[in-house]
């Protein structure tokens, strides 16, 4: 990924917006199909005829859907790259971000209070991440030269990439999952600016650093100077591509310069929390009052993101899949609880309908089988 910058202001009332970083690897043709196909697949996953409050509420799932839809759909390419995302929807104050990989979003509001909505899925730092690929048949280990040193950072082997989550990566291991760590906060009608950026910066800056940088500024010139504070800092010329997206009222187009404030101990949990905690409360405030915390799920079991209805069309009669969303017979399919040989006890038809190819994935990635993408020309 070149160096880049690029700056956005949301004035409200707006409709829904979307924005997202793809930093690709061993190649780019990963990143290329995840920015051409992820928001349809998506989309394609939202129930239609709902409220605009129903669809926030169902946008979460939807994102673990479009996900896994996409990399199933890239790795039937027969292609090797692989490809972080961030991804980021806002509907009015309401922010949510889906991610896999090391590049990340932070938050930064009106009393200057800085907040993580991404995890980093980087095997260095993530203990929780490093267990998960072991348990499901991958080694998590150093590169080892010659004379038998280890060097470098923390890398899932075989394929060596220093991710435990991203899109693609074929011939990593289906360990690599594309479940994305999945946050929504709304803000209060005060507002607040979003830094999103890929690894390069985030390795010459921490969250408070790169907010500093930019605070009280435009929002263009704000990302220049977050992308030139990471080349001061560390001297990376690539890798360092940075949105700035403010989301102010109508009647305050810049966000004014807010003096730092120290975090007490309930602002720093809510930046700091387990990728596999989840928060639905409605009334969960951060530190300020400014911020509401909607939801958080950061589970890499499928079966734990999906829900538990079987959406049926009743003019065909067939069961929808909760992935690909292609309407089968049940008898085609079975539920994303089912275990690997159905039995009356292992109540198979609790959960998400799945179609074949669908639950094939899951398995995998639960290190339950191994993994042989069907590659279509």
């Amino acid at each position: 990924m070149e160096r880049q910058y690029n700056s956005f202001m949301v004035i409200i009332p707006t409709g829904i917006l979307t924005w997202q970083i793809f930093d690709g690897h061993n190649g780019i043709s990963a990143a290329i199909f995840v920015k051409e196909n992820l928001l349809g697949n998506v989309l394609s996953a939202i129930p239609l005829g709902i409220s605009r409050e129903e669809w926030l509420q169902a946008l979460p799932r939807a994102l673990v859907a479009g996900f896994v839809k996409t990399d199933i759909e890239f790795q039937q390419k027969g292609e090797t790259s692989g490809t972080t995302v961030t991804f980021v929807v806002i509907d009015g104050w309401t922010i949510t971000v889906a991610s896999v990989g090391d590049s990340r979003c932070i938050l930064d509001t009106q009393g200057g209070v800085v907040s993580l909505l991404t995890v980093d899925h980087r095997l260095e730092e993530n203990a929780e991440e490093r267990e998960r690929v072991t348990a499901s048949g991958g080694e998590v280990g150093r590169l080892n030269i010659f004379g038998g040193n280890e060097v470098g950072p923390l890398r899932c082997w075989p394929g060596g990439l220093c991710l435990s989550r991203s899109i693609g990566d074929t011939d990593v291991g289906e360990f690599i999952v594309p479940i994305p760590h999945v946050k929504q906060v709304k803000l209060s009608n005060a507002g607040g600016r979003l830094i999103i950026a890929s690894d390069g910066i985030w390795d010459a800056l921490s969250s408070d650093m790169a907010a500093k940088s930019c605070r009280g500024l435009p929002a263009e010139l704000g990302a220049k100077l977050v992308v030139k504070e990471a080349l001061r800092t560390r001297g990376l010329k690539d890798d360092t591509t940075c949105l700035v997206v403010d989301i102010v009222p109508c009647d305050r187009p810049v966000l004014p310069l807010t003096p730092r404030k120290k975090q007490n101990m309930l602002s720093s949990i809510f930046g700091k929390k387990s990728q596999n905690s989840m928060s639905k409360s409605t009334n969960k405030l951060s530190a300020i009052g400014v911020v509401e915390e909607l939801f958080e799920e950061g589970s890499a079991m499928l079966a734990e993101r999906l829900g538990k209805d079987f959406p049926l069309n009743t003019n065909s009669g067939l069961f929808r899949c909760a992935v690909c969303q292609v309407d089968q017979p049940l008898a085609d399919g079975l539920s994303v609880n089912s275990g690997p040989f159905f039995s009356p006890a292992s109540k198979a038809w609790e959960g998400s309908f799945l179609c074949a190819n669908c639950r094939k994935k899951k398995d995998a990635m639960e290190g339950k089988r191994p993994s042989q993408p069907t590659v279509t020309s």
